[in-house]
């Protein structure tokens, strides 16, 4: 059954880079994002319509690779976080969380008992098959599992600090679009009020010994958030890495449309 050293990393304050999965969700996209160096890929299920059978599969891909398969639920409701972990990710982010209420029915449907109310099945996809005793496994597998809330609203922001201090929570993931429309200033990245609740989220994950994140997608994003601590950053999404890529050759031939 596989480990989770990303897990350990990012709570130990290492920067890790990984990338989001929108559109390819393909047998090849796990090794592709390896061999960028990416140690994470968070597949997307908020807003893309991809379903269990295919997320099954794509961690399917990602066994033997040192590349954590990980998902974005559209909710932090059980039937989403159960069912995903139980399909082999090691890694789940909850968008929209709110309250530390909210915090811990994350957590309880992600552990098994005694310190969660997950339902248990062995044998499976999650822990490969294996045999052995479901004591040790139920072991390992909190050990591995990393939680993600996502701050992203006004309410979050204003919860954070109960948020960040909900135990099993390891990271706070600042989704920022969403952040600055809630906010009422939509898309505006530059806004200090923007730039003072960036800060704020990454002090409280620190102080509470978690983790902050944050999609930079760009060099300039990057810099950014690096400077105010965020250490687990993802680069982009995998159609807006493939655009940039190819925007930049399509700029060198020249030509008009």
């Amino acid at each position: 059954m596989r480990d989770n050293p990303v897990r350990a990393a990012v709570l130990a304050g290492e920067p890790v880079a990984g990338a989001m999965v929108f559109e390819f969700h393909t047998a090849g996209i796990a090794t592709l994002l390896m061999h960028a160096g990416c140690r994470f890929a968070i597949h997307d299920m908020e807003h893309t319509g991809l379903g269990f059978e295919t997320l099954k599969w794509l961690c399917a891909t990602h066994r033997g690779l040192p590349i954590e398969p990980m998902v974005r639920v559209p909710r932090g409701e059980y039937a989403f976080i159960a069912r995903a972990l139980d399909v082999g990710v090691t890694g789940v982010m909850v968008p929209m969380v709110e309250s530390a209420d909210e915090a811990r029915r994350i957590v309880e449907a992600a552990w098994y008992p005694p310190h969660g109310r997950r339902g248990a099945a062995f044998g499976f996809a999650h822990d490969d098959y294996e045999g052995g005793a479901p004591a040790d496994k139920i072991a390992r597998l909190r050990a591995r599992t990393l939680l993600i809330a996502q701050i992203e609203t006004e309410r979050g922001l204003e919860q954070v600090e109960a948020i960040a201090a909900v135990d099993g929570i390891d990271v706070l993931w600042v989704g920022h679009f969403d952040l600055t429309n809630f906010m009422g200033i939509p898309g505006a990245f530059d806004d200090p009020r923007f730039e003072a609740a960036m800060r704020r989220v990454c002090e409280v994950a620190r102080a509470h010994g978690k983790a902050a994140a944050f999609m930079a997608s760009d060099a300039r994003w990057i810099e950014r958030v690096r400077a105010w601590g965020y250490t687990m950053i993802g680069v982009g999404t995998d159609h807006g890495l493939l655009v940039a890529g190819a925007s930049a050759l399509v700029a060198k031939v020249g030509g008009t449309k």
